[in-house]
């Protein structure tokens, strides 16, 4: 037997307004998170690329069609697992979406070729909006010249050493440590963002039980 319209009517006010209640938390949880970590929350250009970019909570993914990119913040047991590439830096894993890729097929194919890592679960932290400031897109598939890196964490499992697939960047090193840790190597590295990134991350995962 079918539901009443006047219950329908309930459910679907119920929905609306969970909706409306998750937004406010993700906006109050951005004001919240923007003083505590400035240097990941404004403004800026990246000027190896180069383009405008801003970090942002998010809720929900956006469009499929406007991520051009991915980014994980990976943890093994208790510790987070970070990336050292042969130009002498720490990074995070990740990178750009294949023709046809989803962001979640992409983010376990960068996690394999970077990390020799698999991917356990995956929860959105955020993205960083970005407007590219080029002509044409980094590939012609990805959108331009506004598009989405985006962001989350996740368990992982080691259970290779990094692919180094050729045309990538060459992975030296794969590390795991406790967040402040990794924090600090960030930070020698003149990356205060990913440091908060990082801080951000832990932090969210702890007050969620993952």
């Amino acid at each position: 037997m079918s539901g009443s319209p006047g219950r329908t009517k309930k459910n679907i006010k119920i929905f609306v307004n969970l909706r409306v209640l998750c937004a406010f938390v993700v906006n109050l949880s951005h004001m919240i998170f923007q003083t505590r970590f400035p240097n990941l929350f404004q403004k800026t250009v990246w000027e190896w690329t180069p383009m405008d970019v801003q970090f942002k909570l998010l809720a929900e993914p956006p469009a499929g069609h406007l991520i051009a990119n991915v980014n994980l913040v990976p943890f093994v047991g208790p510790d987070c697992l970070i990336i050292h590439l042969q130009g002498g830096y720490w990074e995070i894993p990740g990178g750009t979406l294949e023709p046809g890729e989803t962001y979640l097929e992409a983010m376990r194919r960068e996690l394999l070729e970077e990390a020799g890592a698999i991917l356990f679960s995956f929860h959105l932290l955020g993205a960083w909006f970005c407007r590219s400031h080029n002509a044409k897109p980094y590939r012609p598939h990805l959108p331009h010249p506004e598009f989405y890196r985006l962001v989350g964490y996740g368990q992982v499992d080691i259970t290779t050493t990094p692919q180094n697939p050729a045309g990538g960047e060459w992975v030296t090193q794969v590390k795991t440590m406790p967040v402040d840790q990794a924090a600090q190597r960030f930070l020698q590295n003149n990356r205060p963002d990913l440091a908060e990134l990082y801080q951000l991350a832990g932090l969210t995962r702890d007050s969620k039980g993952h």
